[in-house]
């Protein structure tokens, strides 16, 4: 029997496992993307889900069980007021995995882990991008040619050359 196989162990004791979960659980909150092997990234999956259920509920209970895995308040208070409001549409699936590669060093499949309203947002931006050249081309007008100017005005006065002083000897 295969007990206890639920859980990757990702080459770490449990107390190292732990706290590798928290560092990528607060870079994905901090950056909303991040790169790492896809082993990590499915088991911080697991967690990232999870956080992003209890914010939703926004409760002072579902803040005590973020707490256990994020320490930061300033993170925290993200995920709550502009993270999970943003998921209030989703079920479930708040993040993605992209499959990268190997990496160069030693062949560790990579892959990004991103939250899905990032997608959203960057779109929302580049159509806001959008719309402002296309003003912008609306409102441009020609603009008017200044006149070229001879070669011989914009030459230069030479400058003098630099006069040789003799040095002075210094009596003992």
């Amino acid at each position: 029997m295969r007990h206890g196989r639920k859980i990757k162990k990702l080459g770490r004791k449990f107390s190292h496992r732990k706290a590798l979960i928290k560092n990528l659980l607060a870079a994905l909150f901090t950056h909303e993307r991040i790169k790492t092997t896809i082993g990590k990234a499915k088991e911080t999956r697991r967690f990232a889900d999870r956080m992003i259920t209890f914010a939703k509920e926004n409760t002072l209970a579902a803040r005590r069980e973020v707490r256990k895995f994020l320490s930061d308040e300033s993170l925290i208070h993200k995920l709550f007021t502009e993270i999970a409001p943003g998921l209030q549409n989703h079920q479930s699936g708040y993040t993605r995995i992209f499959r990268l590669g190997q990496r160069l060093g030693d062949a560790a499949e990579m892959a990004i882990l991103e939250l899905v309203s990032r997608k959203e947002k960057e779109m929302k931006k580049e159509t806001k991008k959008e719309a402002k050249k296309a003003k912008e081309v609306k409102e441009k007008k020609p603009k008017a040619e200044k006149p070229k100017e001879k070669a011989k005005e914009k030459e230069k006065p030479a400058k003098a050359p630099k006069v040789k002083r003799p040095k002075e000897k210094v009596k003992e």
